[in-house]
């Protein structure tokens, strides 16, 4: 996919949705119903949280309750949600090189990938599937 202008939210969006779609079914049967939303960058609230400077320090996050600590009784206190960073995406991609859909999708497999305590090894063989 090429770009005349730098790709916006609702390109991202439609990258991580395509993406999301074609990861390992065992990610995406453990975040099933989980909303994946893109932001221009990470707020204040959540870069004070994670103790980062800077907030294209963050590429994306999933915030939820882990898959272990989720109860068939309980109700969810919040919704989980994959949240993409458009900003420090697009700086990582022109820093890098990288083809833009394979880092969408590299960053929603780490973000889901480390919700689920997958290791780094892990993450990367995933990641290889693609």
């Amino acid at each position: 996919m090429r770009f005349n202008h730098p790709p916006s939210l609702e390109d991202l969006q439609d990258m991580a949705e395509t993406a999301f779609a074609a990861i390992p079914a065992e990610l995406r049967q453990a975040v099933r119903g989980a909303a994946i939303l893109v932001e221009e960058v990470p707020d204040e609230e959540t870069l004070e949280a994670l103790d980062l400077q800077h907030p294209w320090e963050l590429t994306g996050l999933y915030r939820g309750t882990p898959l272990t600590e989720k109860s068939h009784l309980g109700v969810p206190v919040e919704p989980d949600m994959i949240l993409l960073y458009r900003e420090p995406i697009l700086v990582e991609w022109i820093e890098t090189g990288e083809d833009l859909f394979r880092l969408v999708r590299n960053v929603l497999i780490h973000e889901i990938g480390h919700h689920f305590g997958f290791s780094d090894d892990d993450i990367a063989r995933l990641e290889g599937e693609g």
